[in-house]
């Protein structure tokens, strides 16, 4: 499978798209490598740039764009909100996709060492990628900003991993850059109804994990105190690996909490989120909307759809789409701009571009599919339906659940149908992800038949490429077999204790999802009857009887009670 590894450059230029456009165009010219997001901040004069591909062509793009910058970007002139230190203040490579963290560390540091050799940029490697523990943190390596850069790298303690180790004409023009290789990181900013910075970083500093200077009695004029060695101490904030500083944009008037969630398991969005609007309210401010700077994960908006579904006792086994829209209303990420889940969700973006050009049946119309389906072709056939009839039984299913956990007198019982539609979905998602899949392993079929039969190797080869495929033919609806079983444990469980008004719903639901067995278990036998390896053909066979008449006893069970 192919290694993908994210990387978000952050360059010092946010208001002039003539100098952006020519960055990126850098980063799109290399060939696997895809753009998805480009965000640019007047008030912080700063552009966040997000691109996704193959670990080399990764690279290359980003010291293209980090060379570009350099030609285009004077430091000596930069002013802006955000802390930086040069043209192109960060850099990191995040793994996406089989990649582990090891490898994505030899990839930036070998990038760190490219640019500093090849551009004279002061580099700093940073978080795993840091050569000495210090510098691990992005903070650090910043510290003093551009303005400090001259006595930084005077300072041995502080000189570059690579590149120019002295302060001289042209690293005054690029500044210093930091390479690193981090976890996916969320930039993530909170608006306030507040103009006031001193307030906002009030909360900023009630919330970050590195939190606020202690001080002996008042928390803002008291006496700071130093432990033996001298050091300001520390007092904690409520979120761990969580960042945050606050600034006022001009754009919009109001106040912000920027923070950079550094690991969203321990802390999530909708943590992050909540947490802001508790101690703006315990500091007599308020919440009025949020905002994502680049791209974000598909889970975390799903979750975070959830987390506010369950704050309601609303069931969350609903579509992504209904989760994502939650997470938007209930978080404000449409207060400034609307918010696009294909252009800011990840996964998303990658999906529409590895299905450019290709027309996929769940994506059809009703009417579209059938027409489709009746045409002189032979894709999709019974094992496209047999899925999506599954798929439909299943729907059903869940639709009984979410409205048995909505009903009224029922709302103790919320979270217990909760659990069944969260069930339903999960099957509702594998069953339609088998539409297509069906289709395709026949047109694997197809293409292995048209494979040259000339030579004895070319038959030899062909003969194999179609028995391949054959089985893959077969597993394919061997699955939706499992699935479409399965699913019906959540019919079952309707039609005994949902909602009566909905029994019948529950009833149709079993008689799909019984049907997309019976027409799944046709396709298996029917492909099985070609493949020359016998054993295998008898005993998957044997597996998918099993299937069917599990699934037809089930049936008449759940016809019963709803009877």
């Amino acid at each position: 499978m192919k290694k993908l590894i994210e990387c978000v450059p952050n360059f010092s230029e946010g208001n002039n798209m003539a100098i952006i456009d020519q960055l990126t165009a850098e980063i799109t010219a290399v060939d696997g490598v895809k753009l998805i997001d480009v965000d640019p901040g007047k008030a912080t004069n700063r552009t966040v740039v997000t691109m996704v591909g193959t670990p080399d062509e990764i690279c290359e793009a980003a010291f293209r764009a980090v060379k570009k910058a350099a030609e285009l970007i004077d430091m000596r002139k930069h002013k802006g909100e955000h802390p930086r230190f040069g043209a192109t203040d960060v850099c990191p490579l995040i793994p996406v996709a089989n990649i582990s963290m090891d490898e994505t560390i030899i990839y930036a540091r070998k990038l760190a060492e490219r640019i500093g050799n090849e551009l004279n940029i002061p580099i700093y490697c940073y978080e795993f990628a840091a050569t000495e523990p210090k510098r691990k943190n992005l903070a650090s390596c910043r510290s003093g900003e551009y303005e400090g850069l001259k006595d930084k790298l005077s300072n041995a303690d502080w000189k570059p991993d690579f590149g120019n180790q002295e302060y001289n004409e042209l690293v005054a023009k690029t500044g210093a850059t930091a390479v690193g290789a981090r976890n996916f990181l969320i930039a993530y900013n909170v608006n306030l109804n507040t103009t006031s910075t001193r307030r906002a970083n009030s909360i900023a500093f009630d919330v970050r994990e590195r939190g606020r200077v202690k001080r002996d009695g008042n928390s803002i004029t008291g006496k700071i105190i130093k432990d033996e060695k001298g050091n300001s101490v520390m007092e904690p904030g409520l979120l761990k690996s969580v960042k945050a500083i606050a600034w006022f944009i001009e754009e919009y008037g109001v106040a912000q909490i920027s923070m950079n969630l550094t690991d969203i398991l321990t802390t999530p969005l909708h943590i992050a989120f909540d947490t802001v609007c508790e101690r703006a309210q315990a500091r007599g401010l308020r919440v009025t909307g949020s905002e994502l700077v680049g791209v974000v994960p598909l889970d975390s908006m799903l979750e975070a759809g959830k987390y506010f579904l369950k704050k309601q006792n609303r069931s969350v086994g609903v579509s992504d789409k209904e989760l994502i829209r939650i997470a938007v209303k209930s978080m404000g990420l449409d207060e400034f701009y609307t918010f696009e889940p294909k252009k800011k969700v990840i996964e998303y973006i990658l999906e529409n571009e590895a299905s450019a050009g290709v027309n996929k049946l769940i994506d059809m119309t009703l009417a579209d599919f059938a027409d489709e389906t009746a045409s002189e072709s032979p894709a999709p056939g019974g094992g496209s339906i047999s899925a999506y009839m599954g798929a439909l039984g299943i729907s059903l299913g869940g639709m009984v659940a979410n409205l048995s956990s909505h009903k009224r007198g029922w709302d103790d019982r919320w979270e217990e149908f909760s659990n069944w539609a969260e069930k339903a979905k999960s099957y509702q998602t594998k069953l339609l992800s088998m539409v297509d899949e069906d289709t395709k392993a026949f047109k694997k079929i197809m293409e292995a038949f048209e494979l040259p039969k000339k030579s004895d190797e070319e038959k030899a080869l062909r003969s194999k490429a179609i028995e391949e495929a054959t089985k893959y033919a077969i597993e394919v609806p061997y699955k939706v077999m499992q699935f479409c079983l399965e699913s019906m444990e959540v019919m079952k469980a309707m039609a005994e204790i949902g909602n009566p008004n909905s029994v019948s719903d529950a009833g149709v639901g079993a008689i799909a999802a019984r049907a997309g067995v019976l027409g799944a278990f046709l396709n298996v036998k029917i492909n099985a009857s070609a493949l020359k390896d016998k054993d295998y053909a008898v005993q998957t066979i044997n597996k998918a009887e099993q299937l069917f008449q599990k699934a037809s006893q089930l049936e008449l069970e759940i016809l019963s009670i709803v009877t």
